[in-house]
């Protein structure tokens, strides 16, 4: 008969990274010929798509025109959190104002002049650049008195390596100055977005080895069916056994792997497993 233990947040050994959780058995126990599986995994969609390390995926830059040939390149570091393409976007406009880069219409709404734009019907992002004034449009308010340039141009986005497959586009990937033309630039997405990194996470186990599998120590894995920040509820329709290294134990160390196999940040301590250990010779 398969026994059963349930790990919480209770048993998270890091609670700055919340990927390792320790079982200690209320005594020790030997097991020879058992295998163990997970039953169900609730947990949150809360780890990074966006962070200075292990990611390395948190810049990127854009080019202002202060006046003929004099130009500046704007940094934009996104601090460590999970993002959909609006909230980079949103990040990017909040950038522009730090640094004065907008001007305000007759509405009194912001005008910026690049966004990125989430294009559902082709699965792309788009990056889009509008030109800039030699002279203060009817109506419009510079409120950060930003100098306006002897030729119009569009901003300069420029993706580094890494945060480019954010946005589907290859690594150094520049728009257009567009000097002097005055129209709008639309560049689309080359790959698919990679907007979340680690769209499936591994869950290993200390005791198992499982001969399939690299490393040896995956147990189960999840893929997240739900919004960000929504629960994860996993029950798997049949329980998928691993055997257990035979000899006696005190504790299993269970931990969260990103797809690139490397421990995961969960920002989101609230997580339950339960798993099943049973004898290889039971009949479930």
């Amino acid at each position: 008969m398969p026994q059963t233990i349930v790990l919480n947040k209770n048993n998270i050994s890091d609670t700055t990274t919340n990927n390792t959780l320790i079982y200690k058995f209320p005594n020790s126990v030997t097991f020879k010929n058992n295998s163990i599986a997970v039953n169900s995994l609730t947990m949150y969609y809360a780890w990074t798509n966006i962070n200075s390390a292990p990611l390395t995926n948190n810049t990127f830059s854009y080019t202002w025109e202060n006046a003929i040939n004099t130009q500046t390149t704007n940094t934009v570091t996104i601090p460590n959190g999970l993002y959909e393409v609006s909230d980079i976007n949103f990040y990017l406009q909040y950038v522009f104002i730090q640094n004065g880069h907008y001007l305000v219409d007759s509405n009194g709404d912001n005008v910026y002049y690049a966004e990125f734009i989430l294009n559902p019907t082709s699965y792309s992002v788009n990056i889009v650049t509008y030109p800039f004034p030699t002279s203060l449009p009817s109506g419009y308010t510079n409120p950060a008195s930003v100098p306006f340039p002897a030729s119009t141009f569009n901003p300069v986005i420029t993706l580094p390596a890494n945060f480019n497959s954010i946005l589907g586009f290859t690594a150094g990937f520049a728009t257009a100055r567009n000097l002097g033309v005055g129209t709008t630039l639309t560049n689309s997405s080359t790959t698919a977005p990679q907007v979340q990194p680690n769209p499936v996470i591994f869950l290993t186990c200390s005791g198992i080895s499982n001969k399939y599998a690299t490393p040896s120590s995956i147990l189960h894995s999840t893929t997240p069916t739900v919004g960000l920040g929504e629960i994860i509820d996993d029950k798997p329709n049949e329980k998928s056994y691993t055997n257990l290294v035979d000899g006696t134990y005190n504790e299993l160390t269970f931990k969260f792997l990103g797809s690139d196999l490397t421990p995961i940040t969960i920002l989101d301590p609230a997580i339950t497993i339960m798993l099943s250990i049973k004898q290889n010779d039971d009949n479930e």
